[in-house]
């Protein structure tokens, strides 16, 4: 990361740096994101919460996109949103209390007719990285319908890629009060991506060697926090991006001596 940072500031392109450079977007890979939840526990909309000029829908949106297109964003019914790029689809989901297989299956729907798979994310996942991204999305090519990482004992299905075609078994079900995300797992070829396996890929262990990609916001305290670690990360560049012009500054006298 540090050194991509720095590949990234010496080119002068401030916006590849402060994103960590572009992957290109994955083949087939759309994007969806759910944020129809009620927030109960984080007492107010976390689509809305600010974080490092934008909101958290706002974020978790640019960093999906910069690795999967078209973008679907599920919400809940008369739910207001915030500004959202060109392009980006909002779904409204009528169906409350089905938890994230309800939303993943209403996703699933709306991407079907330009992706063959999605990768499908919370609202607030705000240290995504399209790596983390990248990563997933080449595993489930690896012949598998699913790919879910499990972290601590826990799997993370709003983190995982999953081929639109699993939207039938989801429906069912759906349909069947079978609403648990293992019973899905169970139906489709699913791979349960370890953390060890994850960061076997180069590209993520550098770009975020400590699986950030999987945090979660529930609570006002865990928001702060991450916004003290943003507050800390974005410092960290600015340190790095000094040291970049730092040494080219120093180059470019150098070879005007030479001239």
């Amino acid at each position: 990361m540090k050194q991509q940072f720095l590949r990234a500031v010496e080119r002068g392109d401030a916006r590849a740096a402060a994103e960590g450079g572009g992957m290109g977007r994955a083949a087939g890979l759309a994007g969806v994101v759910l944020c129809g939840g009620r927030s109960s526990r984080m007492g107010r909309p976390k689509a809305w919460l600010p974080f490092g000029g934008e909101v958290l829908l706002q974020r978790v949106v640019r960093r999906l996109a910069e690795v999967a297109w078209p973008i679907v964003v599920v919400a809940a019914p008369e739910q207001e949103l915030p500004p959202l790029p060109e392009g980006v689809l909002v779904v409204r989901d009528p169906v409350e209390g089905r938890g994230p297989l309800q939303g993943i299956a209403v996703g699933l729907e709306a991407v079907a007719p330009h992706a063959g798979r999605a990768y499908v994310s919370s609202t607030d996942a705000p240290f995504l990285e399209p790596a983390f991204v990248r990563r997933l999305a080449d595993l489930q090519a690896g012949g598998y319908a699913i790919a879910v990482p499990r972290a601590e004992g826990h799997h993370h299905p709003l983190g995982a890629v999953y081929a639109c075609a699993v939207r039938g078994e989801a429906a069912a079900l759906l349909a069947a009060d079978r609403l648990r995300m293992s019973f899905l797992f169970e139906r489709a070829r699913t791979l349960v991506a370890e953390p060890e396996l994850l960061l076997a890929d180069p590209r993520l262990r550098e770009a975020d060697p400590d699986l950030r990609s999987l945090r979660n916001l529930n609570t006002p305290e865990e928001y702060a926090a991450a916004l003290r670690e943003l507050e800390g990360d974005t410092a960290a560049l600015r340190e790095l991006a000094g040291d970049a012009g730092t040494r080219g500054g120093g180059a470019g006298t150098r070879g005007g001596g030479a001239g």
